[in-house]
This record gives structure tokens, sequence and C-alpha cells, in this order.
């Protein structure tokens, strides 16, 4: 790992690593020491620290368990899960990709029907494993993708056979823990209670799927080994890969630059979405944090801002040349750069721990609790609200839209009503509105879009383009996430941490629905659900946030929407 800043920002980050050798925080964050952050409860969320010891130690049950479902005949395995559950996951998915011999991997972490619906046209429900994954109690989401998926592999093998294609992977004590044995899974797995979710990379909500898929997870805890040794109590801050990384990030923060921009090479692209959960619901909270921006593409310099640092992971064994001219170009304009070489794959288990031990001391830098993520919980608690109105009465509390055009529907709360349609005047337009809503936008702050639809290559490009536009033109940072899978990432940033984005959040009428057994509500009622309890907490906190109704053609609505956002930026 390598850095290049500005000259008063390097001596601001060698002071706080001066401060870290000098209280001795490297050897108290080892000793799980609560003090190095609000003195709270953070000494009972350190269990990360040691799992990758006690996962070498039982390195021949990784792959007993991946030889035993390669013998059962599985060709599909299944991660339903959601946030630190599957983002992991997914990195492993799609960098090591399918091995010869051994299940393909997918995962599920969207309530949206369509979504459901493509995982499923793609498995052989008779020959697939299904690994529900889930720390929390309070996670709706795993619990209805296992009563789903219950009830479709019930209806291909039987009652009696079922339970067979599940296994649960979960914190001992738990309802899932208590639904698995009653289903007959498997295999339940557990994770350690002190380990929470962003930081279960290298513990078995990481380990079972990857040892299934065919990763030689002993190979990657090696790698990872290193690291943790490198970031040891007895290393000095200053030569400590995890305490410099965290230290810059933090002091860079405090600085005012906040925005963490992630480019990855190609072969490791999906990382960033793991080092955007980490960062956001870690850092993000009490009106401070570091907003992380992950799949913007290199710009060029004259269209960020001061409020950037850029972290570059470079695959050296393949690396991208446009991407290493990009970032030259950035260093050579004085933008602050941190290149972390990545000799190959199996180094990812080198990151998972840098980037954990990173941010929390990068956390303990801003001087917030670290380990908590009091915002997520609070859109959990409106979305029951809903789902449980919807179970009593059959149906969500109506709402006015305060525009209609093109098709289209816009819904904001009371206070960004009223701003809006001021800022708009005689333009009552969906493009005169956007153009009121991006107008708020000033320097430091961000752009982010919200979108509650099937999550696919088609609406990824659509929804890049936006973004896009919208940072060449106003240069301020922009981040894109689907829903509800960024309501257990980045949501906790945007609603805990400062309050510098403007929120475009999108919804659609779906095509095509799904039942979730044993529940009046459907996939659907729950996507809406979620869409609106996040909307609701975001207004609550004071948000700019403007929600878009498409209808049921999203390809059409994203279409327009696009157009639309084009007039008001021009």
């Amino acid at each position: 790992m390598t850095d290049k800043l500005p000259e008063s920002l390097a001596k601001a980050v060698k002071a706080t690593l001066e401060d870290w050798k000098a209280n001795n925080k490297v050897q108290r964050l080892w000793a799980r020491d609560a003090s190095l952050w609000t003195n709270t409860d953070e000494g009972k969320w350190l269990g990360w620290l040691g799992i990758v010891e006690e996962q070498l130690a039982k390195r021949k049950s990784f792959q007993q368990i991946a030889e035993e479902i390669r013998a059962a005949g599985f060709t599909h395995a299944v991660l339903l899960g959601m946030g630190g559950s599957s983002l992991c996951v997914e990195v492993l998915e799609l960098t090591f990709g399918k091995f010869p011999g051994y299940p393909k991997v997918s995962t599920l972490d969207s309530t949206d029907p369509a979504q459901i619906k493509s995982v499923e046209s793609k498995l052989d429900i008779g020959k697939t494993i299904f690994i529900v994954s889930s720390k929390s109690v309070s996670t709706l989401e795993p619990n209805i993708f296992k009563q789903y998926f219950y009830e479709r592999v019930k209806q291909v093998v039987g009652a009696a056979e079922a339970g067979k294609h599940f296994i649960a992977v979960t914190d001992p004590g738990s309802n899932m823990q208590k639904v698995a044995e009653a289903s007959g899974f498997r295999h339940v797995f557990f994770g350690l209670p002190s380990i929470g979710g962003r930081y279960s990379a290298l513990s078995d909500f990481g380990a079972i799927p990857g040892a299934i898929q065919g990763i030689d997870v002993g190979k990657l805890f090696d790698r990872a080994e290193k690291m943790v040794h490198a970031c040891g109590a007895s290393v000095p801050a200053d030569q400590n890969p995890g305490a410099i990384l965290g230290a810059t990030l933090g002091t860079l923060a405090k600085s005012g630059r906040d925005k963490l921009t992630f480019f990855t090479s190609p072969g490791i692209s999906d990382l960033g979405a793991w080092l955007e959960q980490l960062i956001a619901e870690s850092t993000g909270k009490e009106g401070h944090g570091i907003i992380p921006v992950d799949r913007e593409r290199i710009g060029p310099p004259d269209v960020y801002g001061n409020d950037r640092v850029f972290a570059y992971l470079r695959l050296e064994t393949a690396p991208d040349a446009k991407q290493d001219a990009g970032v030259a170009a950035l260093e050579s304009a004085g933008q602050p750069v941190i290149r972390i070489s990545v000799p190959e794959i199996y180094d990812l288990g080198q990151e998972f721990f840098r980037w954990e031990f990173a941010t929390a001391v990068a956390g303990s830098v801003i001087g917030i609790n670290t380990f908590n993520q009091p915002d997520v919980e609070a859109s959990k608690i409106e979305t029951r609200k809903l789902t449980d109105a919807y179970e009593k009465s059959g149906s969500l509390p109506p709402e006015s839209p305060v525009l209609q055009d093109s098709g289209m529907k816009l819904f904001t709360d009371e206070k960004n009503a009223a701003a809006l349609k001021q800022a708009a005047g005689s333009d009552a337009t969906l493009a005169g509105y956007l153009r009121a809503h991006l107008n708020r936008l000033h320097a430091g702050d961000y752009f982010a879009v919200l979108g509650y639809i099937q999550m696919n290559d088609a609406h990824e490009s659509q929804l890049q383009a936006i973004r896009h536009a919208v940072r060449d033109k106003r240069r301020v940072a922009t981040c894109l996430g689907f829903g509800p899978r960024f309501l257990h990432s980045t949501g906790q940033a945007y609603k805990g941490g400062p309050n510098s984005g403007v929120f475009l959040q999108i919804t659609c009428d779906d095509a095509a629905d799904l039942p979730v057994p044993g529940h009046k509500y459907t996939f659907g009622i729950v996507k809406a659900a979620q869409a609106r309890g996040d909307f609701q907490v975001l207004a609550e906190r004071n948000r700019r946030a403007l929600r878009v109704h498409l209808g049921a053609d999203v390809a059409a609505g994203l279409a327009k929407l696009a157009q639309a956002i084009q007039q008001a930026l021009a």
C-alpha cells in the first residue's frame, strides 16, 4: 500500500499516527478497549480480530462440507441473505467463478419479484442447495426467502426430503436456528455473536458458501493470516497497514475529504460492494462518517471536487491500463490517492482483514461507535409497521403524489414538497421538479440514486448513465444502490451520516408478483413497504429526497427519467 497526499493532509495523517503510537492505541484495539471509540459496547464486537486463527484450526471441516455437497450431486447453490451475510459471498462468487465439479453459486438479496424469478429460472430446484444466512433476528428477507424456496423445493422433491436442500448459517440461539432445526435442514453452521454482519467475511458466513463454491478457503485464510500479523498489537501504528489506512481515511474525512471513491480492477470489481457496506455502516452515524462511492467510472480530474479521496485496488495479474492512466492523472492533479496492490485473487483474504481493521481505526479517529447501525434498524421498524398493517387490512396506506407527468408520479414529504414546488415555480413538469431537486446540490454534497427495481445489467446501465450525467455536470460525488439491498449497506450512512446527500428514489409497479407463503403480503408488497419505510426515515432525518414512481414498464420509465434529467441539467 502506498499513498500520495497533499502536504497538509500528509502532515495531519502523520499527527494521527503519532497519537496512535504515543497512546498505544493499536495495542488497546487488540485488547478490545472500548474507550478508543465511545466507551459503550464496542469491546463486545471485536471477535473478528481472532477469527482467522480459529478458521485455520478447522480448515478440514470446510473441505468436508464442500465434498459432501459435491458428492450429493447439487449443481447449484443459492445464498439467501442480506448485507454482511451476502456481500462477501457475492464477491467470492463473481471473483472466483465456477469451479469444475462444484455447484454454481449465486446470491439473492432482493425482494423484487422479477429478480427472484430471474434467480429461480436459472436453477434446477431438485439439484439446488439453499444457504439461508442471517445474523440479525430482525432481518425480514432471509425468512421470507426461506419460506418461498422451501415450498418450491417441497413441490419438487417432497416434504420428507426438502430439508436436505437447505443449510443455515446463523448465530447460536437465533430464530433462524430454530427454523432450521424445525425444518430438518442438512446443517446449521454458527457464526460468533461477537462479530457483526459487516465484519463476518472471514467467519462461516463467508467460508461455508466459499467452500461449497469450490474455493480453497484454507488458502484464503493463509493469506488473511499474513495481514493479521502485519496489523498485530506489537506493530507500531506507522508501520501497521491497517492502522495507516484507517488513520488516513479517518483524518481525511475530518478534513472534509469524506467521499471515499473506489476504483477496482475488473477482476475484483465486486469488492467495492463489500467495501461500501463495511465503510458506510461502520462510520456513517451521528452526523459524521465516510460516504463510499463505488462503480463510478474514472473521469477527468476537473469533474471532482475537494471532498474526495481515491482508493485504487489494482489486481496485479490483470491490471487495466485505462484505470492506471486515470488514477495517475488524478495524482498529478493533486487529488489524494491510496494505492493497494493485490497480487492475485486469493489475496482478497488479506484485503478483508486490512479493511476491517482500517475501518475500526477510522471510526475511532472520527469519534463514533464503529460497530452499531441505529438507522438501519429505523428503516426495518418502519417497514414492519407497513407489512403488519397489510396483514391486517390487505392494503398499504394510501398516498398522494405531488406531481403526475409523462406517465410517472412524484412523491415526497411535506417539507420537501414545499421546497420543490417553490423552486420549480411555474414549471410543474417532471423535468421542472427534477431541475429544482438537482439544484439543491452544492459543493461537498453527493447525489444518490436508490432504485427499488430489478438489479440487472440493463437497469444498471440506465442508472449509471443518470448518475454520471449528474456528476459530470454538477461536479459532485454520486452513489447508486439497488433496493432493498442497499438498506443493509449504504443506507446507514445516507440516514445517519452527514446531511450532504440529495436522494432520488425510484420505484415501480411490479409486472408480476410472487406470494410469500403463510402471509397476505407478497414480495412486491414487501418491496413497496421497504421503499416507503426507507423514504420516511430519510424525511425524518431532514434529507433532501424525491421519489419517482415509474409504473409497470420499467425500461420505458427509466428512458423517460433519463431524458427528463438531461433536460433538468441543461
